[in-house]
C-alpha cells in the first residue's frame, strides 16, 4: 500500500511525534528534551505555486526544512500536541512543565506547572497531551491523573490550575481518543473521550466526569483510534474504538458499549506472545488499493501492518526499521495523505504505492518473483536533514534521560546500536500528488 519516500535521521531517541492539522509539518519530541519541527514539501494540490510543486514531484526531489529546533525540557520530552487550529504546539516533559509555543517560530508563549503527585509530593511526569477543543487541553500523568485545563486562562506569566481532575484508571494513561461530537452538539467539538490505562478502557465526559470503565482485559492496553462509517446493523451504530494491546491483539469496542470488547483481530502471532501494538491510526479514505476502513498499526519490532475493519483481516505490511527492530511509537498521516512513522532515531515518510511507479525493495522482490526477466526498479537515495542544534534556553542545558519502566511497553527501547544516516536537507520524493 505504501512506499518509502525518505528517511529523516534524528540526533536522539524519539519519544513522541505530532502532525500539524492543516500544513505538512511534523514535530518530534526527543529523549534529550529537544523539540524539533520539520516542514515537508507541499502536495501538488496544496502548493501556492502548482507548477513548481508539480516539477518537484516529477523530478523526485523536494527540500525538507527544519523550521526550528530547541532544547525545550530538562529530561525527556514526553508528549506533543498541536492545537485544534495548529497555531500552537504544546509540549511536556519529565521536568513537570507544559510549554506552549508558536508553531511557526517555536517561541514559548505560556507555561503550565503540572501538579505534584499527591502521594509522593514529587514531579508527576506527564504521559500524554491532547487539545480537545480551542478552549480545552487534556493532560495525563504517570500517577493516572487526568487534568483538564481551560486554555483561556493561559498567559505569559500565569500557570493555571486544572479546571478538573479525574482518575479513570489505576495506572498511567497510555492513550486518549476523542469520541466524535453528536448531531446535537452546538460547538462541533467533542466533549467525551476514550482513554486506556493499565488493563482497562474508560470513557470520560468533560461535563460529567468518568462515565464508564471496562472490565479488566488481562493485558496492557497501549494505543487507540476511532473508526466511523462502518455498516450499522442491529444495535451497532457504525462506530467503533480500536485498541492495541501488549500481546499483538487489536480489540474492537462498539461505541456506547464499554463494559467489554466487541471483536478482536490478531495482528501478530509470534510464538510465546505477539509483539506489542505500540501505535495506531486510521488510513484516510481513498488511499490504497484496498477498499473499506483500513487501520495502520505500528508494532514493537519495527513492522507496520494494515488491517481491514469489517472483514477483520491483515491486508499488507511494511517495515519502519529494517535493522534494529525499534518499535514504531509514532504513526499518523499528514494533510497531504503521506504516512509518517517514527521510532528509534528516525522518521520515515511514505506515500501511496502506485503500480508501475513503486520503488520499494519489498515491491521489487515481489516483481522479481512474478517476472524473473524484468529488471527491478532502482530505489532512490534516502537522506535526511542535518539541522542546526541552536539552544533556546541556556537554563535548560542539563538533561536527565527518561528511563521507562519495563511495564511501559509503549516506551520500551531496544539497546542495540542504531545506524545513523547523514544528509543535506534534500530528499527524494517520487510520485507525490
Amino acid at each position: 500500500m505504501f512506499d518509502t519516500v525518505c528517511t529523516i535521521p534524528l540526533d536522539h531517541e524519539l519519544f513522541t511525534q505530532a502532525i500539524h492539522p492543516n500544513e505538512p509539518i511534523i514535530a518530534v519530541g526527543l529523549a534529550s528534551g529537544h523539540v524539533q519541527t520539520f516542514r515537508l514539501p507541499p502536495g501538488e494540490s496544496d502548493a501556492d505555486d502548482v507548477e513548481d510543486a508539480s516539477l518537484a514531484s516529477k523530478s523526485g526531489y523536494g527540500a525538507i526544512e527544519t523550521a526550528w529546533k530547541t532544547k525545550r525540557h530538562k529530561g525527556s520530552c514526553r508528549s506533543l500536541a498541536y492545537g485544534v487550529d495548529g497555531a500552537a504546539l504544546y509540549s511536556t516533559g519529565t521536568d513537570g512543565l507544559v510549554k506552549v509555543a508558536d508553531t511557526q517560530t517555536g517561541i514559548v508563549t505560556a507555561k503550565i506547572a503540572v501538579p505534584f503527585d499527591s502521594l509522593t509530593n514529587a514531579v508527576d511526569s506527564p504521559s500524554l497531551l491532547h487539545a480537545l477543543s480551542p478552549q480545552t487541553l487534556l493532560l495525563a500523568t504517570d500517577s493516572s491523573a487526568l487534568h483538564i485545563y481551560d486554555l483561556r486562562a493561559l498567559g505569559p506569566t500565569a500557570s493555571p490550575k486544572p479546571h478538573q481532575t479525574h482518575r479513570p484508571h489505576d495506572d498511567f494513561i497510555s492513550s486518549l481518543t476523542p469520541l466524535p461530537a453528536t448531531a446535537a452538539s452546538t460547538s462541533g467539538f467533542s466533549k467525551q473521550w476514550v482513554s486506556t490505562g493499565g488493563t482497562t478502557l474508560a470513557v470520560t465526559d468533560f461535563r460529567r466526569g468518568v462515565m464508564a470503565k471496562s472490565e479488566n482485559q488481562e493485558e496492557e492496553l497501549l494505543c487507540s483510534a476511532m473508526v466511523t462509517g462502518l455498516g450499522s446493523r442491529g444495535t451497532s451504530v457504525g462506530e467503533k474504538v480500536l485498541v492495541g494491546g501488549a500481546s499483538g491483539v487489536l480489540t474492537l469496542w462498539e461505541r456506547g458499549v464499554w463494559d467489554d470488547q466487541d471483536d478482536r483481530i490478531i495482528i501478530d502471532r509470534t510464538p510465546g506472545g505477539g509483539e506489542s501494538l505500540d501505535s495506531l491510526t486510521m488510513v484516510p479514505d481513498g488511499i490504497g488499493p484496498v477498499g473499506g476502513k483500513i487501520a495502520a498499526i505500528g508494532l514493537g519490532n519495527g513492522r507496520i501492518r494494515f488491517a481491514r475493519i469489517g472483514p477483520n483481516n491483515i491486508v499488507d505490511e511494511v517495515r519502519h526499521d529494517e535493522f534494529q527492530n525499534e518499535g514504531v511509537i509514532g504513526l499518523d498521516f499528514d494533510v497531504t495523505g503521506r504516512m509518517i512513522s517514527g521510532g528509534g532515531k528516525m522518521l520515515k515518510v511514505w506515500h501511496e504505492y502506485i503500480p508501475g511507479e513503486g520503488n520499494s525493495r519489498r515491491r521489487e522482490r515481489e516483481d522479481e518473483q512474478e517476472e524473473e526477466d524484468e529488471a527491478p526498479a532502482k530505489r532512490p537515495h534516502e537522506s535526511g536533514s542535518d539541522a542546526s542544534d541552536d539552544e533556546e534556553d541556556a537554563a535548560d542545558a542539563s538533561s536527565d534521560d527518561d528511563k521507562p519502566s519495563k511495564k511501559r511497553k509503549k516506551r520500551k527501547r531496544n539497546k542495540g546500536k542504531q545506524q545513523q544516516q547523514k544528509g543535506h536537507g534534500i530528499l527524494g520524493f517520487s510520485g507525490l500528488v
